[in-house]
């Protein structure tokens, strides 16, 4: 009914790590499915995708379409069942699924960590203050890929080149009056160009790795699509800058301005940055260096940023309710008893007959220096004419060391907002912590729910296997490869399976029409690697949109690099251009 493929390559499954190790892998035939009951899960799941986009719109992505992945793969575990794959089989494939993405969510977080505390430090302000007079519209774009080829090269990762630089071009470009998409365009063409050339990337060992090739010919080889794909991108991107309608260049002064006003300006903050850089060049574990960044970034905030540490993180130790009391008054703008935040407070009955001699007003101030006064109020009750006791309250506010724990946890965890005088840069100076990346996460699951089923049941295999038969020329078998990966991209929801699965269903293949395994490896980064952020679902697309803040669909034309590569890559082929044949010995 059904069997194992021993795989003989295992990506061990963190999205910025360039080791590969063996191990046992799993691809599962199911030779009782048919290519139409493969194909059945996949259809009802892009139509319910259709259709619940068209009623949500933009905000499919916020739940919605996180519970439609769940009912594909409630599709898929019927064709399973019906075709008599078990139950326990399927759950267990699943738990492997989720499994594997455990680093990729943890690194989720540590991503939301460290964009928070880079923005209490004002390490992203003061990229965002240089930027702006170093950079104008016409040039911004260009520049901005440039500078992703660069970092994505020397650190081998798209993750962490879009975590980063990616994080402040986005603020610049907001800055600079540049559309939101046309900006992670132009990031994510210039990191998914260092991801694939550079030998510290995960995928750029793993595609040679299970197509039985080597690594630097791998490179090599890829320069031959690779290089003219990224020069065209960024002719399309000079072209567009001088073309652009942007009028944030024409009032930069004043946004510059805000941000002195509200920040610490110094060269001296990127020396976090370039930690982080130096520490994923020198083969640190992005996880290592993405923890390293966010815990730096507080440390800077508390020695550059005190008037911000003040204002974020100002507590006040307030006396609570006793519980004689608390049956008879309650404060009256705030909820689960949290007084301790800067801000007005008044104290009033809850109860009918409840009175008191006068209300309990606490002007709590908040500040960007220190507060020493402390706060003081007493008030009688009184329950229907009668005095029932004398409520003494008092407000004692945190000294720095408080107050930096306050902010740097908070930044960590949860959304932080620095408010400026233009209102411009309000949305720019905000980052939501760990806590902003739990919907990605979410989805990252919902998908290797999806995936896991669909690989359980055979039907990956059986798509793939049928693909492959579709096709008998040269120009077929790289078709077929580009449209296996596109496809897993969008299925399987995770880019290692999008390299591993065809890799190890056409190696044989390729070899078998004398072809040198660097074809197929080329072709597996040229349309696995680079599309899987294409896909919202995919969990290259969620964590993309995610940390830049831009959708999907917003982004998706201006992805060049992403969506050119495979089109180059069957032009190529389809012209017999630097096919490799096998040298046999």
């Amino acid at each position: 009914m059904y069997h194992y493929i021993p795989k003989n390559v295992r990506m061990q499954e963190d999205k910025n790590l360039s080791e590969i190790k063996v191990g046992d892998l799993k691809i599962i035939e199911n030779k009782e499915l048919s290519i139409w009951e493969a194909l059945i899960p996949i259809v009802a799941l892009i139509g319910m995708l259709a259709f619940n986009v068209y009623v949500y719109g933009d905000d499919a992505l916020s739940g919605s379409n996180q519970f439609i992945l769940l009912m594909g793969a409630a599709v898929a575990a019927i064709v399973g069942f019906l075709n008599k794959v078990p139950y326990k089989l399927m759950l267990e494939e699943v738990g492997e699924n989720i499994k594997s993405t455990s680093s990729a969510i943890i690194i989720l977080l540590m991503v939301g960590a460290l964009a928070g505390t880079w923005l209490i430090s004002g390490i992203i302000p003061s990229m965002i203050y240089y930027g702006l007079q170093i950079l104008n519209p016409t040039v911004f774009l260009a520049a901005s890929l440039i500078i992703c080829c660069i970092v994505s090269i020397a650190t081998g990762s798209s993750w962490t080149t879009s975590a980063t630089v990616g994080i402040a071009l986005m603020g610049i470009g907001n800055a600079l009056g540049v559309p939101a998409g046309m900006t992670a365009g132009a990031v994510l063409s210039g990191a998914y160009f260092g991801d694939k050339m550079s030998p510290l990337s995960d995928t750029t060992n793993l595609a040679p790795a299970v197509a039985g090739g080597e690594l630097f010919e791998h490179i090599k080889y890829m320069t031959y699509t690779t290089v003219p794909t990224i020069i065209i991108t960024l002719i399309v991107f000079v072209i567009i800058g001088f073309n652009i309608d942007a009028s944030g260049s024409v009032n930069t002064e004043k946004m510059l301005l805000g941000i002195k006003d509200s920040f610490n300006v110094t060269p001296w903050l990127f020396i976090v940055p370039a930690i982080v850089i130096l520490l994923i060049i020198r083969k640190t574990s992005p996880l290592i260096a993405l923890i390293i960044g966010a815990l730096l970034g507080g440390i800077f905030a508390t020695i550059f940023q005190s008037a911000i540490i003040w204002d974020q993180g100002l507590r006040y130790d307030v006396t609570k309710v006793s519980s004689e009391f608390k049956d008879y008054v309650a404060w009256d703008n705030v909820s689960n008893n949290n007084y301790q935040s800067p801000g007005v407070y008044t104290l009033i009955s809850k109860e009918e007959g409840v009175t008191m001699s006068k209300p309990i007003v606490f002007n709590l101030p908040s500040s960007k220096t220190s507060v020493t006064e402390k706060f003081s109020e007493t008030t009688t009750i009184f329950k229907d004419g009668k005095e029932i006791g004398t409520l003494n309250l008092m407000a004692q506010p945190t000294n720095f060391l408080q107050s930096a724990y306050f902010s740097v946890m908070n930044a960590l965890t949860v959304e932080t907002s620095i408010q400026t005088e233009d209102e411009r840069l309000n949305g720019l100076f905000e980052a939501k912590g760990m806590g902003g990346m739990l919907g990605t996460i979410w989805l990252i699951i919902c998908a290797m729910t999806f995936g896991g089923v669909m690989d359980a049941i055979g039907a990956l295999a059986k798509i793939s296997s049928s693909i492959l038969n579709m096709f008998d020329s040269i120009f077929g078998l790289f078709a077929s490869t580009v449209f296996s990966c596109i496809t897993l991209n969008a299925t399987a929801s995770d880019q290692y399976l999008a390299i591993v699965v065809p890799g190890k269903m056409y190696a044989k293949a390729f070899k078998d029409r004398g072809l040198a395994p660097e074809n197929l490896s080329r072709t597996l980064e040229d349309s696995g690697t680079v599309t899987s952020t294409l896909v919202p679902w995919n969990t290259g697309g969620a964590y993309q949109s995610s940390v830049l803040g831009v959708g999907v669909a917003d982004y998706f034309v201006y992805a060049i690099f992403n969506w050119l590569s495979p089109i180059m890559t069957l032009f190529f082929a389809a012209f017999k251009i630097k096919i490799k044949q096998l040298v046999t010995k």
